[in-house]
């Protein structure tokens, strides 16, 4: 796709290439040079040349690769705009976390956006407001931490899906997997950690049998401080029941997760789920029966869909009064079917849905309060949740912004660990693989204490 000198980030470079276009028909050559701190980035495509200098003095070899790498990428943006006559809502930024970068940008963070990398108004004014709410959540002290439990297992695989999962009725590990578990969130150092928040998601965690349900919840609820946000992702209408909604309410969970991703009956077929739109309105009310919030996730872009049905998804979430709705750009992810079936996501009204949900949320009283972009997205555009007044999710923003610990139990775990005044963090991933996870248990303990103690 793109022939660079610089080997060390030439994935950066295709990303880059891959916001435009697949590559096709396109010869792209890169060239970076340095003399005292003044930079040199020289991109071909097809035979025109672009240039771009710069200039930094940098504190750290770490400091030195960052803007090395940001200079290339800038030019390479800039080319591609050229060559391709159009700029990008996000512009040259790739990162996962933009509101994170703003925040380190500090009051700057505005200009630089603009005049530094492209961004749009639009865009700039969302992280604003996303800055603004996060005022009373966010946390510098590193020593707190949001615990995950992860439960990879689910009815079926929707279309989308990338997550390490396996069907429920087809997996020969539940039970092992749910020991394995159990005794991973004993050996906790929770008192240590100073948990202030908890999420359960997975896969599907309440298609697990009542009975190991309820084990895993009480081996959460034994290691943490007492009313805490406690988050369950139940996710599909199909599998949330009375039982369950009683196991979480006994247990202290808070806060309960119900995706529909779409209320239109022809895409919940086509994406592979096995219920209605009425099905998920019935169990949302369910769930709202037991007196807990209520995060919803929704996405914009899914395969046949319209503007209209977007837009609907979008109202019949605001008139099920939703504490959270989570706007999700369709993305292409590795190990998703959807991946497999085509190279590069292009959705008719994309950028007019992801407008909609923005202007009706806003109206409908909820505010913008944490956002993460994903490589691949339709449009190169975000997610955003929004939340009513006092219903944020302190989780979402905890580890959204790395502003926290991030301890995480289960197959294909990452924790983390926060070095605030280092600028550091140190990851800690456990085994994707169920049966290698059950197997290796006790060794992932051990190194997970190490890497706490």
């Amino acid at each position: 796709m793109i022939e660079t000198n610089r080997q060390d980030y030439k994935k950066e470079l295709e990303e880059v290439v891959y916001m435009f276009s697949t590559g096709e028909g396109l010869e792209i050559t890169h060239t970076q040079t340095e003399n005292n701190g003044e930079y040199l980035d020289t991109v071909t495509i097809n035979g025109k040349v672009y240039n771009a200098k710069n200039q930094h003095t940098y504190t750290d070899f770490l400091d030195k690769k960052r803007y090395e790498k940001r200079f290339s990428k800038l030019c390479l943006y800039g080319a591609l705009s050229n060559h391709f006559g159009i700029t990008l809502k996000w512009g040259a930024l790739t990162g996962i976390r933009p509101v994170k970068m703003a925040r380190d940008l500090g009051e700057n963070f505005e200009s630089e956006f603009s005049s530094v990398f492209g961004v749009s108004d639009k865009k700039i004014k969302l992280v604003k407001e996303i800055l603004q709410v996060q005022e009373k959540i966010y946390d510098k002290n590193s020593e707190k931490s949001g615990l995950f439990i992860g439960i990879p297992f689910c009815p079926s695989r929707c279309l989308y899906c990338s997550f390490i999962s396996e069907e429920i009725g087809k997996s020969k590990y539940a039970t092992e997997y749910k020991n394995a578990l159990i005794k991973e969130i004993k050996a906790l150092p929770c008192s240590a950690l100073n948990v202030r928040s908890v999420y359960v998601g997975g896969g599907t965690p309440v298609c697990l049998s009542d009975d190991d349900f309820r084990e895993i919840l009480s081996a959460v609820k034994d290691i943490i401080p007492p009313n805490i946000e406690f988050t369950v992702e139940a996710g599909r209408p199909d599998v949330i029941t009375r039982e369950k909604l009683q196991i979480m309410k006994e247990l202290g969970v808070t806060r309960v997760c119900v995706n529909p991703q779409t209320f239109s009956d022809k895409t919940l077929k086509l994406i592979g789920r096995k219920h209605t739109a009425s099905d998920v309105i019935e169990k949302f009310n369910l769930v709202k029966s037991y007196g807990f919030l209520v995060n919803c996730d929704v996405i914009a872009g899914l395969t046949g869909e319209s503007f209209e049905d977007f837009q609907n998804t979008i109202d019949t979430a605001i008139s099920l009064d939703a504490d959270n709705i989570t706007v999700h750009t369709l993305c292409l992810k590795k190990g998703a079917k959807l991946k497999t079936e085509t190279d590069r996501l292009k959705v008719d009204f994309i950028d007019q849905m992801i407008d909609y949900s923005y202007t009706a949320l806003k109206k409908a009283g909820y505010m913008p309060y944490y956002m993460y972009r994903q490589k691949y997205a339709a449009e190169n555009l975000e997610n955003v949740g929004y939340a009513k007044p006092n219903t944020e999710c302190i989780y979402n923003v905890d580890i959204m912004e790395e502003n926290s610990n991030n301890p995480a139990c289960g197959a294909n775990a990452v924790s983390k660990r926060i070095y605030a005044s280092e600028n550091r963090i140190e990851r800690y991933g456990t085994p994707k693989d169920i049966k290698t996870y059950i197997e290796k248990i006790d060794k992932i303990i051990d190194e997970k204490n190490k890497f706490f103690g």
